[in-house]
């Protein structure tokens, strides 16, 4: 297993991780298998999504502080309820081919660690298995 550390920046952020989620497969010298990108927390989360224009990233923040405000007379008291929630509603895990030596994602799509409750120091852990 290889552990990405991450730093983020702001409260609500998604940050590009492909060409380091690539690089651990490759130092994995797996050919063809799988590799499981995992998130080890509660307030954020990881997703696959275009990353060629940046306009979607500002819209996907946006849209997302829509559909669950910071702010909602939340009982949690910590205070960050919403983050808990858009962090389950994104999702913890994904799974990608690797092909080759290369994780198999569409032309457009890139790997994004997804901060709720920034900026914090976080890990992203990558398990490649081969088959």
């Amino acid at each position: 297993m290889i552990r990405i550390d991450v730093k983020t920046t702001n409260h609500t952020q998604m940050l590009d991780i492909t060409r380091r989620v690539q690089e651990a497969v490759t130092a994995s010298g797996v050919r063809d298998g799988i590799c499981m990108v995992f998130v080890p927390h509660t307030t954020a989360a990881v997703t696959i999504n275009e990353n060629a224009d940046p306009d979607v990233v500002r819209d996907f923040t946006r849209e997302i502080g829509k559909i669950v405000p910071w702010e909602d007379g939340y009982h949690h008291m910590e205070g960050n309820s919403a983050a808990h929630l858009k962090s389950s509603m994104i999702g913890f895990s994904e799974q990608l081919i690797i092909e080759g030596g290369r994780l198999v994602l569409g032309t457009w799509q890139g790997i994004y660690f997804c901060e709720y409750d920034g900026p914090r120091s976080r890990k992203v852990y990558v398990k490649i298995l081969e088959g």
